[in-house]
């Protein structure tokens, strides 16, 4: 150690308490560990040379009001070189990154990625290669008959409404911001009046940062996650090493403290949301079709399927969803002999059991009844018609379902025979009851 890096670190710790006064005089934030993770994120924006992940910071709230534009506001005149946009052209996006790139600031990227937008395939795959030094993006120029590589590695904050896709949630430090409780006061913040200051901080760390850029980009530290959260995790704990003070162990508690919520906020993503209701609406039937599963879906009034877009959520984006877990749709005979299109249960089990288990309660596995060898009843009770029957028609009972509408209970046959496109006597037991 020299004589001059103990000064250099005395100086960084009180540059981080100054940024932290900034940011809780003007915004609160949703806990401290999360102000602390913001004043790194800030601090780390200008060292970006030196880092090999650029990690993202998404801020969402829940509606309007809870404070994500007035802390873009602080981020923006706080980071270095800020890059801030609402609504530009990927290929603006593209050609705004350097090698010492800036500091994109999205706000309102609900209207980006919600979803009533197009998607934004284009900036949404930049933004995930960006998260990783040398992942350029490739472009044919057709004027110089050459093919051109662009830069993508740039630390990025997005503010919005709600959730942002999964893949930036995944390479994100993530807040959860509130509207303020009574009691809770800020100060106002005036561009003009305000700035000047701000903009005086944000140069002060970049020199103290600069100055020890060969320090920062071998540094190893100790980290309290794994993978890609560590990745994302890295250039915040060793901004906060660097600072020293109470910092180092500030970051770390931040750290763990984000990804327990994290991964709280996991179990209700959209994806793990759709395996979960997918479970309700199957219950027990050996399979349904598509149109019957969209209709149980969309038409439960707590859920988002039906804010999916115009018409709530459709085959196409059912099929891309359940994609991502290996379950795909195929044709499938039901038991008055019409084929359909359809979701096998048995194609769901292995991402039930991985992503959403069920209480400790019930089976992690399907019932007796839904094998081939359960045993047949020659009565049928019909009591609750909200749970499906205990026993099986006698054989040749006669059975009607097309898996499009709920039966009413006397129609309703607890045993259906399905079979593949080409095959026949296959024999599943296929409870109606619990749709």
């Amino acid at each position: 150690m020299t004589d001059s890096e103990p000064a250099a670190t005395t100086h960084g710790e009180a540059l981080l308490d100054e940024l932290h006064a900034a940011l809780t005089r003007y915004v609160v934030l949703p806990s401290p560990e999360a102000t602390d993770a913001v004043v790194l994120w800030i601090a780390a924006s200008h060292a970006q040379p030196a880092w090999a992940h650029a990690p993202r910071l998404v801020i969402r709230g829940p509606a309007k009001r809870c404070g994500k534009s007035r802390l873009v506001d602080i981020i923006e005149a706080t980071c270095h070189d800020p890059f801030l946009t609402v609504n530009s052209s990927p290929s603006a996006v593209y050609r705004s990154i350097t090698d010492d790139p800036p500091t994109m600031l999205v706000d309102e990227a609900d209207t980006i990625f919600g979803a009533k937008a197009d998607g934004n395939e284009d900036l949404r795959g930049l933004l995930n290669a960006g998260h990783q030094r040398n992942r350029p993006a490739k472009r044919y120029d057709a004027a110089s008959n050459q093919v051109e590589s662009i830069p993508t590695f740039a630390m990025a904050a997005l503010a919005g409404i709600g959730a942002m896709p999964d893949t930036i949630e995944d390479r994100a430090v993530v807040l959860h911001m509130r509207r303020r409780a009574p009691g809770e006061t800020v100060s106002p913040y005036r561009h003009r009046r305000d700035r000047p200051h701000l903009s005086q901080l944000a140069d002060q760390l970049t020199q103290w940062l600069r100055g020890d850029m060969r320090h920062l980009e071998h540094a190893e530290p100790t980290l309290p996650v794994e993978d890609r959260a560590a990745d994302t995790w890295e250039p915040l704990i060793i901004v906060a090493d660097h600072a020293g003070g109470s910092w180092p162990d500030r970051a770390r508690e931040a750290a763990r403290v984000l990804l327990a919520e994290a991964d709280q906020q996991d179990q209700e993503s959209l994806t793990v949301r759709l395996l979960t209701d997918c479970r309700t609406a199957i219950g027990d039937h050996a399979a349904v079709t598509t149109r019957y599963l969209l209709d149980q879906l969309n038409n439960d009034a707590e859920a988002p399927w039906h804010e999916q877009g115009q018409h709530g959520l459709t085959a196409s984006r059912l099929a891309r969803l359940l994609g991502e877990f290996g379950i795909k749709s195929a044709n499938t005979r039901f038991p008055d002999g019409s084929q359909a299109k359809g979701y096998r249960r048995a194609d769901f089990l292995d991402a039930w059991n991985r992503y959403c288990p069920p209480p400790a309660t019930e089976p992690s596995q399907p019932s007796q009844a839904s094998h081939p060898s359960a045993q047949r009843d020659s009565t049928t009770h019909w009591d609750d018609p909200s749970r499906p029957s205990d026993t099986e028609p006698s054989p040749g009972q006669p059975t009607e379902w097309d898996g499009t509408t709920r039966p009413n209970p006397p129609s309703r046959p607890s045993l259906t025979s399905i079979g593949t496109p080409g095959t026949t006597g296959t024999t599943h037991r296929h409870d109606q009851g619990a749709a």
